[in-house]
């Protein structure tokens, strides 16, 4: 094994900070907390950066507290990127990756606040949804860090407590791959009661759902009469609320798991304005002309991508509410955006995964004087 030492410098996307090897290669270092000094064991080599976990801490940040869960660390539970920092600098750690993101892919620069959310219990206790895997000895735990390997694990601190893990964990799974444990599959959100098929997407922070509505309809803004487009629509989280506002108008949803959209039907069944199309966003936006006032897109982690950017400007909306799991991708299409004369023209962060590295943003678009039509 490897071992270097090293100053750590700054945070960077992806629950890593950046360090650099003798040789001027930057170093990818998990487990560390910029401004520390670190001992690393050096986990993979690429020709151009190394990456690696601090297996002991020289220098400590200030920010830097005990790991509260025992298979957090170097080698172990690849789910937590963050345990060993206080909860209030991890949202500190997401605001300045997103502004380094936004800054370095699109150009623009803004100061960014991540906002803590309501439903966890000082960044525990929030996940209502978990995906365990399941190893060839059908024991259940969570995947090592960018591993096929299973964590044995017998309960998860992120874990909501409605959810019935440790009996789950307690229990062999033989001739299964993985496990969805789920708290329930009826959640009230938005005003409205949500039903959510098994392994569907839903917001997992109990918290989420109302405080990511309240935001894309704030947003959004729609007119009595207005046009709506949601896109990548899962169960209808957004359409529900954009229908309500826009009640002699109409919204479309547009939802390429089929499963997702049946249940966005039945969720929505009271709603008579509402359409649902089961289809992949971008080749229905491609095989029609679309109009609309407004926008709302929810794309999976690797953004929408040009043909979607390209078909949403052809559509002329006057605002474009996009909501975003991978600060990278939302600056990518930030900049595609731009090409087409839409900016930024707010933006929300949310901490909706504590612990971990990853943030939930709203931003609104808005192209030139399209915000007083």
């Amino acid at each position: 094994m490897r071992v270097e030492t090293l100053d750590v410098g700054p945070v960077g996307h992806g629950g890593i900070c950046i360090a650099h090897a003798p040789d001027g290669r930057a170093v990818l270092v998990r487990h560390a907390l910029p401004g520390e000094r670190v001992r690393v064991a050096i986990t993979e080599e690429r020709a151009s950066y190394l990456r690696a976990d601090a297996i002991e801490i020289l220098t400590p940040s200030p920010y830097r507290v005990p790991a509260p869960c025992p298979w957090a660390g170097p080698g172990r539970c690849g789910g937590c990127d963050w345990q060993h920092v206080e909860v209030s600098h991890q949202r500190t750690l997401k605001a300045a990756v997103i502004a380094e993101q936004l800054c370095r892919l699109a150009g623009i620069e803004r100061e960014v606040d991540v906002e803590a959310v309501p439903g966890d219990d000082r960044g525990l206790h929030w996940r209502t949804r978990i995906r365990l895997a399941v190893g060839p000895d059908g024991v259940a735990g969570l995947h090592r860090y960018r591993s096929h390997e299973i964590q044995p694990i017998d309960d998860c601190l992120l874990a909501h407590r409605d959810l019935d893990l440790r009996s789950v964990l307690g229990t062999t799974w033989p001739g299964d791959e993985a496990l969805d444990v789920v708290a329930s599959e009826v959640v009230t959100a938005a005003g409205r009661r949500w039903r959510v098929p098994p392994g569907g997407f839903w917001q997992v922070h109990p918290g989420a759902p109302d405080v990511l509505s309240r935001t894309v309809l704030d947003f959004a803004d729609p007119q009595p009469s207005d046009q709506c487009l949601d896109l990548y629509a899962g169960v209808g989280l957004f359409a529900g609320p954009l229908a309500a506002r826009a009640a002699s108008g109409r919204v479309t949803a547009v939802e390429s798991d089929r499963p997702a959209a049946e249940m966005a039907r039945e969720n929505l069944a009271d709603l008579d304005n509402v359409s649902v199309v089961v289809g992949r966003v971008d080749r229905w936006l491609s095989r029609r002309t679309v109009r609309a006032d407004v926008v709302v897109l929810d794309p999976p982690r690797k953004g929408a991508g040009r043909a979607v950017v390209d078909a949403l400007a052809r559509a002329t909306p006057r605002r474009i509410v996009y909501v975003a799991c991978d600060p990278s991708s939302l600056a990518r299409d930030t900049a595609l955006l731009a090409g087409h004369g839409y900016r930024l023209e707010e933006l929300r962060a949310f901490d909706l995964f504590p612990m971990t590295a990853h943030v939930e943003c709203v931003a609104l678009f808005a192209g030139s004087s399209t915000l007083d039509r």
